[in-house]
């Protein structure tokens, strides 16, 4: 059961070692959903999530028509067919999960009748415009008066065409696209205007559709969606979460632990893997292998400067870990964590600063110069992410208290389960 109280997290008295095993892969698991929706026949997806955003996905596409049971604790057999959508007969609550509205924003768009996705008071002020604007390119007709949800998508056919959209700001409207195109009427070209922000997320997409029979070729500014007559039903393997495995991985690098990561190795799928690479620029010992990841601790971390513009997701975890470098970090080009769950880099330097330290920030960047804990309780903003980065710093530095622990659900439920292993690989009883 998840802590609901604020959590005091207390620094551990040697390094931990310990494996880490990181549940399934969020984006791949709300990728591989739709996916197996629209694939004609049963799909079986081994290894998903269960957390807050991968329920809601589940939810919509079962109030769309489609068929979905479990299978084993981590199984789903999904009974697809584009046949088998049908409009709801309410409106479809998302809650905060970016992915569940714009990936069914777009499926949506194949449903005969109309379709709205609603979500909390967070999701009211995530802006979707742009890839509503591009649906309409194609001759969606949508209803989005503020340009975040709620929306209606008045849906039945999915023309083929041409558009343009934005790419600075949300891979995702590039993904939700690809993943609705390949059964439309025609083949769909996507022009990219001002770069792609965390464009390993949108390979990972192009993968996963070859893997379920559609084709997408892609340049540096644009994407050419083959039309395919269905998508093939499969089985298919989730790869743990590399975005939640930032947090294991960050853990040895705090603490001068060893943690190793199992299931994740040197080909993984996803970008965020990427983040053991900065590790090891800031001092950390990175082990890569076929099916798993080492990291070992330094007596010192070292700050970095650090583009993290592909790997976004990890921003709030190497901020937490620059309180305890032995000099100043940079991290650049992330304007796009603006319109996550929260501000996140507005966040990220307000809880900070609480702690004690000194930053300086800009639009897309902030700098870090590591001081003394001041002790604070940590504000989460409903963010899942500033909550698990920031009790990774309270296992090295005391002081770090998590205001809303219970805010992890929404990808990571079990983390503070896998958390306090940590104390236990040193004998020592978790405070929590």
């Amino acid at each position: 059961m998840l802590p609901t109280a604020p959590l005091v997290v207390r620094p551990l008295r040697s390094p931990p070692t310990l494996r880490w095993r990181v549940p399934g892969s969020k984006s791949i698991t709300n990728r591989a959903l739709p996916l197996a929706a629209l694939a004609d026949g049963t799909s079986t997806l081994r290894g998903v999530l269960h957390s807050d955003d991968t329920r809601y996905m589940r939810g919509a596409l079962e109030a769309l028509g489609i068929p979905i049971r479990d299978a084993g604790p981590t199984t789903l057999e999904v009974d697809g067919g584009r046949h088998r959508l049908r409009a709801p007969g309410q409106d479809l609550f998302v809650g905060n999960s970016g992915t569940t509205v714009r990936f069914l924003t777009a499926l949506a768009a194949l449903v005969d009748g109309p379709v709205t996705l609603v979500g909390d008071a967070h999701m009211a002020k995530r802006p979707i415009s742009d890839l509503v604007d591009g649906l309409r390119q194609l001759g969606v007709t949508i209803d989005c008066p503020t340009g975040c949800p709620p929306l209606t998508v008045h849906g039945g056919r999915l023309p083929g065409g041409s558009l343009s959209m934005r790419g600075d700001r949300s891979s995702q409207y590039f993904s939700a696209l690809l993943m609705a195109g390949p059964v439309a009427e025609g083949a769909i070209a996507i022009r990219v205007e001002r770069g792609l922000v965390s464009r390993p997320y949108v390979d990972v997409t192009c993968r996963m559709i070859a893997d379920f029979g559609g084709r997408v070729d892609s340049s540096p500014d644009a994407f050419f969606v083959h039309p395919i007559a269905r998508y093939v039903p499969r089985t298919y393997d989730v790869e743990p979460d590399a975005s939640s495995a930032s947090y294991a991985f960050a853990v040895a690098a705090a603490t001068g632990g060893t943690v190793t990561v199992p299931d994740l190795g040197r080909g993984a799928l996803q970008g965020d893997y990427q983040f053991v690479d900065l590790l090891a620029r800031a001092g950390a010992t990175v082990e890569r292998g076929d099916d798993e990841t080492t990291v070992r601790g330094a007596l010192a971390l070292h700050g970095v400067d650090a583009d993290m513009h592909h790997i976004s997701d990890t921003v709030m975890t190497m901020a937490a870990l620059a309180v305890l470098a032995d000099g100043p970090t940079t991290i650049r080009n992330v304007a796009n964590i603006r319109i996550k769950e929260t501000d996140r880099l507005a966040a990220t330097v307000t809880e900070l600063t609480r702690l004690g330290q000194e930053v300086t920030y800009g639009e897309d960047w902030l700098r870090i110069e590591p001081r003394p804990v001041r002790p604070a309780v940590v504000h989460c903003y409903g963010d899942h992410r500033i909550a698990m980065s920031f009790a990774v710093l309270g296992l090295a530095r005391p002081g770090v208290t998590i205001e809303d622990p219970a805010c992890v659900a929404k990808t990571y439920p079990t983390f503070w389960d896998d958390f306090a292993a940590c104390y236990r690989a040193v004998g020592e009883a978790p405070p929590f």
